[in-house]
């Protein structure tokens, strides 16, 4: 049960005085949410410092300052367009107030001549005069009136001014109690000269004085409380997995020596690492919970298979789910190719099958005849059943949300669940993406693996590509072509565009696959080019990941300059999987801009996906990298990993901790974190808890 000094911060944003039915949906609109604590979530971005200037002299056009002066003269408007002018005047000179179409009444009365006002708005410079247009504020010193000494500038959306936004939130400022416990480390609050949690809050929603060090504090103060709780649930999704029991899974030694042996090379020191890890787990009695994180290339599936002929010889079935029907009718045939001649059982599930071929592959799957499966959603609808699951494979495990898990998991007892990545996140996000899954990354290629040779050419050369990708086509190659875009007026880089002028020149079958096609028609389109009915697959980005065709030697991505470096270098791996040469060509509209440049010159630069992401890191920061498929690190609401990196090692430690030294949870640290958890991060806690 929420605990209940909390109740007024979790009052829906209507309880706020002047937030009515239609204020109502662009405020949770604004703020992400429904509540009160949503709005408090909603930091300011920055701070205006309206403390008055001693004189007009100290204000430097396009700043926004605060001054006082004596309203000298008048200047109404000498036509319909021009502004209406007040004039003050100080010790070191003038300074114009511009206001159009104003009511020349009213403006007399808040300016009278020999009258003292103080005025905060942005300063121009206009004619060689410093002027004011329509200032922010302006008050009467003579009544003890000023205006604040600091404003907190919030982002906004239509139909909300900054001003009424502050309003609400010094509102919301009420509903935090008073009497919150410390959830903190005491010693690391007081190293940190960190504020209190109410503290902080009302420092940056409502300051009483302009101090940029007190405000990165409060704000460093709230990104750790943030980490912090995330940390802590994932430490309690850690613990109460190591409670539960799991199948223990342990094969002789001889069963995985069978399938190396098979092998045209050997292993890779990091897949030999992982699967011992992994091994580990698998025997351990506990369920394994384990991310196999690995660039492109590296040689996940072997690892994978590894586990698999594990859970095989020790009387277990494996499930490996892949997220569209071509990745598990890929997966599938690598698997059979691999695992069969061992006398192994390898089946495959997806929403195609029909019929009596569905019906064997249910009966095998229920009596335990197919030992290890390939499949897509398919696998965990009702009707699947499997008589001993001991474990699943998740494949692109960024494409599934935890439901989709769980239905799986919920097919067995407890078994294991290792989930694979081909995405390369920074080291800096690895706590905060996968804080609840134990780590192995496989950090070297197979030997074989030829480098992509990486060219960036200008588009204004596109002629010379069509025509090095036909001379290709005539030797038996295989060539992507990636659009930005499905299809956009007026601009031939859009994938429709694109696929009708190939066809045209290059005279062979081309595909075409893009996000608005069927899932039926997009997997046909897929398939065709892996089995090479058609030449040439013009694309956007929907085959960034996981398309396996040897024969594929050019990929060619055009309008280079808009993609993400780490989506450029998924692109790129599509190709390079044969013996033969292979070529990524980067094809942007010139003149580059400095980022874009440095961006096409790293992926030229270098293969390693780890490189590629901590650059990509750099310079787009971790929401773009990781894109909202990532949940992990799109839901913090006040940490920004480029920042606070460092809190997420300290917050994890803290949390282990914590519940090492209290495994009860009875303490008043422990009872103050599951406070911290409620309020900054009931979702992540509860698919952490629900994941465990």
């Amino acid at each position: 049960m929420r605990d209940e000094r909390l109740f007024p911060l979790f009052a829906s944003l209507d309880t706020l005085s002047g937030v009515g039915p239609k204020l109502l949906p662009v405020l949770q609109r604004l703020c992400g949410g429904n509540t009160v604590w949503d709005l408090l979530l909603h930091l300011p971005d920055r701070w205006l410092d309206r403390r008055v200037r001693a004189t007009f002299d100290q204000t430097q056009p396009g700043e926004i300052a605060t001054v006082r002066g004596e309203v000298i003269v008048h200047h109404a408007p000498y036509n319909d367009k021009s502004p209406y002018r007040v004039q003050l005047g100080d010790e070191s000179g003038f300074l114009t107030l511009s206001y159009f179409r104003a009511d020349p009444r009213w403006l007399k009365s808040q300016f009278p001549v020999g009258a003292t006002r103080i005025v905060s708005g942005r300063v121009e410079d206009y004619k060689g005069e410093r002027q004011i247009t329509h200032p922010d504020f302006v008050v009467d010193p003579a009544k003890g009136e000023a205006p604040p000494e600091v404003e907190p500038i919030y982002a906004l959306t239509a139909g909300l001014t900054n001003r009424r936004v502050h309003t609400f939130a010094l509102q919301a400022l009420k509903a935090v109690p008073a009497d919150l416990p410390e959830w903190t480390d005491p010693h690391l609050v007081k190293q940190r000269n960190w504020p209190g949690f109410a503290e902080a809050l009302a420092t940056l929603h409502a300051p009483a004085q302009y101090d940029e060090e007190a405000f990165a504090r409060a704000r460093e103060r709230l990104a750790y409380d943030e980490a912090l709780a995330r940390a802590s649930a994932f430490s309690l999704a850690r613990a109460a997995r190591r409670a539960r029991h799991a199948p223990v899974i342990k094969a002789p030694p001889s069963a995985i020596n069978r399938l190396t042996d098979v092998l045209p090379y050997r292993p890779t020191g990091a897949q030999l690492r992982a699967a011992a890890q992994i091994s580990a787990d698998l025997g351990s009695g506990t369920p394994m919970r384990r991310l196999l994180q690995g660039d492109v290339g590296a040689g996940k599936t072997l690892v994978a298979a590894m586990a698999a002929v594990e859970a095989a010889a020790a009387g277990f079935q494996s499930a490996f789910m892949a997220p569209t029907e071509v990745l598990a009718r890929q997966q599938f045939d690598t698997l059979d190719t691999l695992l069969s001649p061992l006398g192994y059982s390898v089946g495959v599930l997806s929403g195609r099958d029909r019929g009596s071929v569905r019906e064997s592959t249910l009966m095998a799957l229920s009596d335990g005849s197919i030992q290890i499966v390939a499949g897509t959603h398919a696998l965990f609808q009702e009707n699947v059943s499997f008589r001993n699951l001991g474990l699943i494979i998740v494949d692109e495990q960024h494409r599934f949300g935890v439901a989709d898990r769980m239905r799986l998991v919920s097919k067995s007892d407890s078994p294991h669940m290792l989930v694979m990545s081909a995405t390369p996140i920074p080291r800096t996000l690895a706590q905060a993406v996968h804080g609840d899954l134990d780590v192995s990354i496989l950090d070297e290629k197979p030997p074989g693996r030829k480098p992509v040779e990486t060219r960036a050419i200008p588009d204004t050369r596109i002629e010379e590509i069509i025509e090095a990708v036909g001379r290709a086509l005539k030797r038996g190659e295989r060539a992507f072509w990636v659009c930005p875009r499905v299809d956009v007026d007026e601009d031939d880089s859009s994938a429709v565009a694109r696929h009708a002028a190939l066809q045209d020149e290059l005279r062979v079958p081309v595909g075409l696959v893009h996000g608005r096609l069927r899932p039926a028609d997009k997997d046909a389109a897929l398939e065709d080019f892996r089995t090479g009915k058609t030449r040439v697959l013009v694309a956007t980005t929907v085959i960034e990941v996981g398309v396996d065709v040897p024969d594929a030697t050019i990929m060619v991505i055009e309008r280079a300059e808009g993609f993400g470096l780490a989506q450029l270098h998924q692109l790129r791996g599509r190709v390079g999987r044969g013996d033969r040469p292979s070529f990524c060509i980067l094809l942007y509209r010139p003149p580059l801009g400095e980022t874009a440049r440095e961006r096409l010159d790293t992926l030229r630069r270098t293969e390693d996906g780890f490189v590629i992401a901590e650059a990509d890191f750099r310079l787009r920061g971790a929401g773009d990298v990781l894109g909202v498929r990532q949940a992990g690190a799109t839901e913090y609401r006040v940490l920004e990993v480029s920042r606070h990196a460092g809190l997420l090692e300290i917050a994890a430690k803290d949390a282990e901790a914590v519940i090492a030294a209290d495994p009860k949870l009875a303490g008043p640290r422990a009872n103050a974190l599951r406070i911290a958890r409620e309020l900054l991060t009931p979702r992540v806690a509860a698919d952490a808890e629900s994941s465990s």
